[in-house]
């Protein structure tokens, strides 16, 4: 079982920047691919950002050049840099995990954290 907890959401101005942080409560080395999803209220939740335990990342497209996902294994932490965010009402940040088990992957969700682009 992983549990993961999200900070760092809030309101950030559009052109600002925002770091947001995600806790794992087992050693990230077993964790082999970490990410970051993002739902508007009434919306689907989509994938912004992932990394896997190599380092290599995948980007959404609208991410691509102003945000940045790094992990710290040593810390079990992954942490999502939002530089220059667009303007967009609430919308919750969820931090996901991917275990790689005998019997197969399993996906862990953490409770996700607000964030607001607006002046």
């Amino acid at each position: 079982q992983v549990q993961l907890v999200e900070s760092g959401g809030g309101l950030v101005q559009p052109g600002g920047s925002l770091r947001l942080s995600c806790a794992a409560s087992v050693y990230s080395k077993s964790i082999y691919q970490l990410g970051w999803f993002r739902q508007g209220p009434g919306k689907v939740r989509r994938r912004v950002a992932t990394i896997r335990n190599t380092g290599g990342t995948d980007y959404a497209k609208a991410a691509e050049g102003r945000f940045t996902s790094t992990r710290d294994n040593d810390k079990s932490t992954v942490n999502l840099q939002m530089n220059s965010p667009k303007p967009a009402g609430p919308a919750v940040y969820f931090c996901t995990a991917a275990v790689n088990y005998n019997s197969g992957v399993k996906n862990y969700w953490g409770q996700g954290t607000q964030v607001t682009v607006s002046s």
